[in-house]
């Protein structure tokens, strides 16, 4: 097996549930430091977060990625424990083989290789690691990001690890992703028997009128870059258990996905506007999860898109779907973000896994983009 392939076993198998790290940035940062890493260990409540640098001045070229993974779900679902990893028929299988510790193993060891080529390199090459990627990115790369401003450091370029492939290592570049809103929603209304509407109100059918509208509403035809907005619901509650009884509140939690031709203003606008339209008493608290963000073509994009023609003999497709990444953060510090990484139909399933050829593929495109970028 390849030493990258070596390195994701030894990951994959230290359980790192989010917030945990499970000792992955140890690992990792022992390597680095041998590499002539300055390495900062940076917590943040209960979030472990790692900041290593090499080299000096511009430009500055990060990898960035997260230790943390998604619970496992049902365990009996699994054909082998999801933190002992297992490779059967040239696939390798554990929790965060996608997402996305095949990714870090690929980082750290085509570093290895670059510095083994070029141990004086142009500019600087810099890790930015977290434990609160899936969780809720507060004490994570967001509050690194908030240190390294508060410092004046600058990241010109950085590779988010995020498995952003669908069939093969570097088929897709995500070269930005939309903005993500949440509203916690409750509709108050009068509890009461259900055999005597007429004294009670009951807020299910006070809202799905306003639900519908919502759900119907076309918000935007996005642009040439990004899908347009998209409104859902993901819990929907109401109800005292008996079956008698008319609720005296719904409570629902949803979702907006939007693109940049949005504002976080004008949506919460919207919504608020349909809610006082029908009339519904409520309470609404708001959760902005990010905003959205775009790389345009320049240096970073020129140089990771040659690296994929070389290594995979085709150009890669240009994307901005899926969900948010730590990149809406990195982003606001100026730098030029894209994501690379390894195929993601598995991602958060269960008997997640990852082609081994996938995973080398990944470490030959990362090693060649610094060699495009750094020389």
């Amino acid at each position: 097996m390849s030493p990258t392939v070596d390195l994701a076993l030894e990951l994959i198998a230290r359980k790192s549930l989010t917030p945990e790290d499970g000792g992955c940035q140890q690992s990792m940062a022992a390597r680095l430091a041998a590499l002539g890493f300055r390495i900062e260990q940076l917590r943040y409540g209960n979030v472990e977060n790692l900041w290593a640098v090499r080299g000096q001045g511009a430009p500055t070229l990060c990898f960035a990625g997260h230790t943390d993974v998604v619970p496992t779900g049902p365990l009996d679902e699994w054909r082998s424990d999801p933190f002992v990893p297992e490779i059967r028929a040239d696939v390798l299988y554990g929790r965060g083989a996608a997402d996305m510790k095949t990714g870090l193993a690929a980082m750290i060891t085509a570093t290895e290789a670059y510095i083994g080529e070029r141990a004086q390199h142009q500019g600087t090459i810099a890790f930015l690691i977290t434990s609160d990627e899936e969780g809720p990115s507060i004490d994570g790369t967001k509050k690194v990001v908030e240190t390294l401003m508060a410092r004046g450091t600058a990241i010109d370029w950085c590779i988010v690890g995020e498995p952003s492939s669908e069939r093969r290592s570097g088929d897709v570049v995500k070269i930005g992703r939309r903005g993500s809103l949440s509203g916690q929603l409750t509709v108050h209304g009068v509890q009461g028997h259900i055999a005597y509407p007429q004294l009670a109100e009951n807020p299910v059918h006070r809202f799905a009128p306003a639900l519908a509208e919502l759900a119907a509403r076309e918000w935007d035809q996005g642009n040439e870059h990004f899908q347009p907005t998209s409104f859902q619901v993901s819990n929907l509650n109401a109800g005292t258990g008996a079956p008698n009884v008319i609720p005296g509140e719904l409570r629902a939690r949803f979702n907006l996905r939007y693109s940049p031709v949005q504002s976080i203003a004008g949506l919460k606008a919207v919504v608020e506007g349909i809610l006082a339209r029908h009339r519904l008493r409520y309470t609404l608290d708001w959760y902005d999860s990010g905003e959205p963000f775009y790389t345009r073509q320049g240096r970073l994009l020129a140089g990771v898109s040659a690296a994929v023609r070389k290594v995979c003999g085709q150009e890669p497709a240009l994307s901005t779907s899926g969900g948010t990444s730590d990149g809406r953060f990195i982003a606001r510090m100026g730098a030029e973000v894209v994501e690379l990484g390894v195929p993601n139909p598995t991602i958060h399933k269960v008997d997640e896994c990852v082609r081994l050829a996938d995973i080398d593929a990944l470490h030959a495109l990362y090693l060649e983009a610094l060699r495009q970028l750094l020389g």
